[in-house]
């Protein structure tokens, strides 16, 4: 139960077992299609791949980390999260960023569910969409380890497999994040999004509730843009998951807080002060 706490306070996003999305036969059939539709679309990949894309904007920078207290239910300090930029690099010919989200349970929790998770996400500076997702899990004694590319349908790549056929716009749970920072949410009114974990697919709506809320953290007080993150099913919203995130109004449009209210507990993450 904890791993599914502890993720979605990382993201406010994947908490629990959410009943899968979309199909196996849904993914294999978005690769499908006519001979000549899928050789129209590789034609045009190849066209744009031609022109190198400008990097999307963003506000975060390579070096950027960000530290979290994860309160869960009666416990004040459940668990820690750190997400981080770690560098700027070529991956198999795509320009990406590297992100990274580390998860470690603290006691008391720590005694009862020993977990020391680390996900990292290879996301393309031009589109901000997913090129690789790489899970390392140890969670109650027991490590796993699962390298995913991501592909659209109608591109190819250089990297190994396994491949996944994912939707256009896909991004992972933790690329999503920094997709969210990115938009001006002074101006714009929303974000939608599919996101695949490595098992299910979800669609991701996030929209603006309030746009200068006071926020109280461990780092300080800040005035920041809340937003509802729903995941849908189908049109439909998955019952019984709320999250809200806030952004600082700053340059770097900072997380300062997460907050899901679930059925079995509160799950809140609040941004602690930078590491001196």
């Amino acid at each position: 139960m904890l791993r599914w706490i502890c993720r979605i306070a990382l993201l406010c996003l994947v908490f629990g077992r959410v009943p899968e999305l979309v199909s196996a036969r849904l993914l294999a059939a978005a690769a499908l299609g006519s001979t000549d539709k899928q050789h129209r679309k590789d034609a045009s990949a190849a066209k744009n791949a031609s022109a190198p894309a400008k990097d999307v904007p963003v506000p975060f920078r390579a070096g950027e980390t960000l530290n979290y207290r994860i309160a869960w239910s009666a416990f004040s300090n459940a668990a820690s999260l750190q997400v981080s930029v770690p560098e700027r690099r070529i991956l198999f010919g795509w320009p990406t960023w590297h992100f990274r989200a580390a998860l470690h349970t603290q006691t008391p929790v720590r005694n009862l569910f020993s977990i020391e998770d680390e996900f990292d996400s290879y996301t393309d500076a031009s589109t901000l969409e997913s090129h690789q997702y790489e899970l390392y899990l140890s969670e109650l004694g027991k490590k796993s380890t699962e390298v995913l590319h991501f592909i659209p349908p109608g591109q190819t790549s250089q990297a190994p497999p396994p491949q996944v056929v994912v939707l256009p716009g896909t991004r992972d749970p933790v690329a999503v994040l920094y997709a969210i920072r990115s938009v001006d949410w002074q101006h714009a009114a929303g974000f939608h999004a599919p996101v695949y974990d490595g098992h299910e697919l979800y669609q991701l709506n996030a929209a603006v509730q309030a746009k200068s809320d006071m926020v109280s953290v461990p780092a300080g007080t800040f005035r920041a843009t809340r937003l509802a993150v729903h995941l849908a099913q189908s049109t439909r919203k998955v019952a019984g998951i709320d999250f809200a995130v806030w952004l600082a109004n700053d340059t770097a449009r900072t997380p300062v807080q997460f907050q899901a209210e679930l059925p079995f507990g509160n799950v809140r993450a609040e941004l602690e002060p930078a590491s001196k």
